[in-house]
Formats: structure tokens, sequence, C-alpha cells
């Protein structure tokens, strides 16, 4: 049974930084791409990072380029979002997805498989 599993998150303060991991099981992560989407209260899905299974193509949404990170230890069938300098408007559950395949999109909707998400919460 494929599985997502992410961990990681809990409060923060702004200008503070969170690891958050996403752990595959029931499937080998590296034939995947993998996507990392936020949803805040009151608002849509977004897109924040995606990473292609084959050449390691990364994608970031513009308000968090320069302040996350991600990347895949396919020996650990792991995905991570480092993410730094958070700011409050960072206040969401986090969720990782997987699409078989080698392409990676931000587009939230592009994605087949769902782990349950984990709270992130950025606040002084």
């Amino acid at each position: 049974q494929l599985q997502l599993v992410e961990s990681g998150g809990g409060l923060e303060q702004p200008g503070g930084s969170l690891r958050l991991s996403c752990a595959a099981s029931g499937f080998t992560l590296a034939y995947y791409a993998i996507g990392w989407v936020r949803q805040a209260p009151g608002k849509e899905r977004e897109g924040v990072s995606c990473i292609s299974s084959s050449d390691g193509s990364i994608y970031y949404v513009d308000s968090v380029k320069g302040r996350f990170t991600i990347s895949r230890d396919n020996a650990k069938n792991t995905v991570y979002l480092q993410m730094n300098s958070l700011k409050p408007d960072g206040t969401a559950v986090y969720y990782c997805a997987a699409r078989p395949g080698r392409i990676a999109t931000i587009d939230w909707r592009d994605y087949a498989y769902w782990g349950q998400g984990t709270q992130v919460t950025v606040s002084s």
C-alpha cells in the first residue's frame, strides 16, 4: 500500500527554520516526482516546491524562492523541505504528494498520492 507520511511541522517564530520530511512506504520514491503543497486556513491549496524523479529538476513558487530548499534521499525513500526565514504567511498545513513518472509540476492538481499533512505555524 502506497503511503506518504510527513513530519517536522510545529510552531516556529518568524525568521526561524523548520525541516519537513516526507517518508514513503509501499513504493520506490525514486520513480516518482514529488511536490510539497500547502493549504492555509480559508485559502486554496498552493504548490510550494517540486522535484523530478530523474534529472533533479526543481521548482519553487516565487514566494519561497531563496528561503526553501527541496531535496530527496532515494536511499532513505524520503524527501525533505528545508524552510528558512519563515514568515507568518507560511502558516499552513503542508502536504507532500507524489506522481508517477519523471516530470515534476508545481500544480498540485497533477499529484495522485498524498500524505496526511503536517501543521506549520509561524508566530511570535
